[in-house]
């Protein structure tokens, strides 16, 4: 299938500001692309990418004062088919974890593993290690955390989410996240373009958060918001966690004013 994603995003700053942008389809997607992203900004001003330490790609800019909008649009091809479910895949002991996945044991900025290790190990310990581990959290989460938009707070960590059992998919994907770090698993937090699919539409679109857990040799995508598989996940960019790979970072004060993200299937000769 294909399907067409973008974003449109106006911010408004009071004085030139510095600006950098994770809002592009992570290269690991470049071969599926069939219509290449189209970018500009209003008004146009330069802008320059560089990847991160995390291989994502970063774009560079300064936002002039007063008003900018940054807007894109691509076409991607897809399989079509829902997440791949591994129920076989085992855990791997930390000795013979890869070197690159052990940042992802680690707690970061939203995932205190420090503070949810004990809830972890009474809650999870005995249950069988591996995607079964793994999909416990993910169900413990996704009924633990009520999901409200309005309650969105962009300070809120895995610790707090789990306390106020409120957030939105980030605070799902963060406290997931922490729990498979302090068992010991591997887990990474992703962003990127989720439409609905399959699926009835419900919320209004917006960039969406999940994770992915390394499980015997390899990444796994899991969703503890939707908690469902799920067609045509478009991945931005991957990270410790949302403090990594931030839509926009700015190196000064702006306003969002206005936000729109679309990602729909389209016919093969459109």
């Amino acid at each position: 299938m294909l399907i067409r994603y973008g974003y449109e995003i106006t911010l408004t700053c009071k004085q030139p500001t510095a600006l950098v942008c994770l809002l592009s389809v992570h290269d690991d997607r470049a071969a599926d692309i069939r219509v290449p992203e189209t970018l500009f900004t209003i008004p146009d001003v330069p802008t320059t990418t560089y990847r991160d330490l995390f291989g994502n790609r970063c774009r560079r800019l300064v936002a002039p004062a007063g008003d900018l909008t940054i807007w894109g649009d691509a076409t991607i091809e897809d399989d079509g088919q829902p997440d791949r479910a591994v129920p076989g895949a085992r855990e791997l002991a930390v000795p013979e974890l890869p070197d690159d996945c052990l940042v992802y044991l680690m707690g970061s900025r939203y995932c205190e593993t420090d503070l949810l290790s004990q809830i972890a190990w009474d809650k999870f310990g005995s249950v069988a290690p591996g995607w079964d581990r793994v999909q416990a959290i993910c169900d413990f989460v996704h009924a633990h955390i009520r999901f409200d938009y309005m309650q969105a707070r962009s300070t809120r960590t895995a610790f707090e989410a789990f306390n106020e059992r409120v957030g939105v998919c980030r605070d799902f994907a963060h406290l997931a996240v922490t729990f498979c770090r302090c068992l010991n698993i591997p887990a990474r937090y992703v962003n990127g373009h989720l439409g609905d699919i399959g699926v009835p539409v419900v919320d209004p679109m917006d960039f969406s958060a999940w994770i992915e857990v390394f499980l015997d040799g390899a990444w796994h995508t899991f969703d503890p918001r939707n908690n469902t598989p799920r067609i045509g996940r478009i991945v931005v960019a991957r990270g410790r966690d949302a403090a990594d790979i931030p839509l926009i970072n700015s190196f000064g004060p702006h306003v969002l004013k206005a936000f729109r993200v679309w990602t729909y299937e389209v016919a093969p000769d459109l």
